[in-house]
């Protein structure tokens, strides 16, 4: 038998987070199911090494993102499935979307709140005449895929015809888990791309007011230091095949977020990370972070700043809290967040026709 072809139309290349984990780690699996992939990113490599580091780019790379992305949808009449991470092309109308899913149709996958780079955008042009492009976008898709129940909420206002709720998972044999213990020397630890370092400024004082009271250190695996932070401060750089020997390193795990818009579409993956290890975590109460962090029991959600100054002194001066709740937040993982797990609900999307209407968590 012929086997199945799918094309992802993906955002990044494999190094971006979001088309890594939302399509480039399930490759093998479709693979394996006898499925033939090919994947088309609309960014590349170089792109998002300046993105990483606050750099723009010429007008004319962009132009040739747009060019190259235009050039593909020519040959997406030889495929079986198409896969659509976000959008086709970025802050232009829904109008290549609108030509696919009357000749094709395609499915399209969402792990932030993109809608509101256009409902919430500062440009004048977009905010006024695309400001429900992406609300478009869901509409016409034979299925909308999401991280979770915030992205669910917009599929449904947008008359999506079928939802699938995915959550980000991890691959379990990339992982291992921590073995806590006593020591002098608690460190406090949090995972991401420089440019959202900007979510722990707002615990800098935190940090500050624990660290006169316990010996801390302060893990950034990415690659930047946290300024204004006055204690004891390593740096990783992040690598995907690195990251998880240096969460080993982490007793604590940390996810600070304002409760706005964009932050409430995030699909919690530091804290998942973090759980794989046996880490117990502290996170603010926003979006999915209310999911996954079960407070008291692998966690603590923490709102204020005596808050976070409570809980974090709870588990540092806890060792065996710190393993327990690190156990149950393991458990959880294995349990929910896994790419098995995931890719089996995925396998079942081209094996049945989308229904029309339906919901699936």
């Amino acid at each position: 038998m012929k086997s199945k072809r799918i094309i992802f139309l993906t955002k990044y290349p494999r190094k971006g987070a979001s088309s890594r984990l939302r399509t480039f780690q399930f490759i093998p699996n479709w693979e394996r199911a006898g499925y033939h992939v090919t994947v088309s990113s609309f960014f590349n490599d170089n792109y998002l090494a300046n993105l990483y580091v606050g750099k723009k780019i010429g007008i004319l790379n962009l132009l040739f993102f747009y060019l190259r992305r235009f050039r593909v949808l020519f040959t997406v009449s030889k495929y079986d499935y198409v896969f659509v991470e976000k959008e086709i092309f970025p802050f232009l109308p829904s109008f290549p979307e609108l030509v696919l899913s009357k000749l094709k149709g395609y499915l399209v996958d969402y792990d932030d709140a993109i809608f509101h780079n256009y409902d919430n955008s500062e440009l004048f042009i977009v905010r006024n005449f695309m400001p429900n492009k992406i609300s478009r976008v869901m509409k016409m898709a034979n299925k909308v895929i999401v991280g979770n129940e915030y992205l669910a909420m917009k599929a449904r206002a947008s008359g999506a015809k079928s939802i699938l709720r995915l959550p980000t998972v991890i691959d379990p044999n990339r992982y291992q888990k921590k073995v806590h213990s006593a020591k002098l020397i608690t460190t406090i630890g949090w995972i991401g791309p420089p440019v959202n370092l900007k979510y722990l400024e707002s615990v800098v004082p935190f940090l500050e007011k624990i660290q006169q009271n316990f010996f801390i250190k302060l893990l950034l695996i990415t690659g930047k230091e946290l300024s204004h932070f006055s204690g004891n401060q390593e740096l990783i750089p992040w690598t995907e095949e690195g990251e998880a020997d240096g969460l080993l390193k982490i007793d604590i795990g940390i996810m600070p977020l304002p409760d706005n818009p964009w932050e409430r579409g995030k699909c919690a993956y530091k804290l998942i990370q973090y759980m794989a290890c046996g880490l117990p975590v502290v996170a603010s109460p926003v979006g999915m972070n209310r999911e996954v962090v079960q407070h008291g029991v692998n966690g603590f959600l923490a709102d204020t700043q005596e808050e976070w100054v409570e809980f974090l002194g709870k588990l540092i001066s806890d060792w065996e809290m710190r393993e327990a709740f690190g156990t149950k937040g393991y458990e959880l993982v294995m349990e929910k967040y896994t790419l098995a797990g995931n890719f089996q609900k995925m396998l079942a999307l081209v094996s049945t026709p989308a229904n029309d209407n339906a919901e699936n968590t």
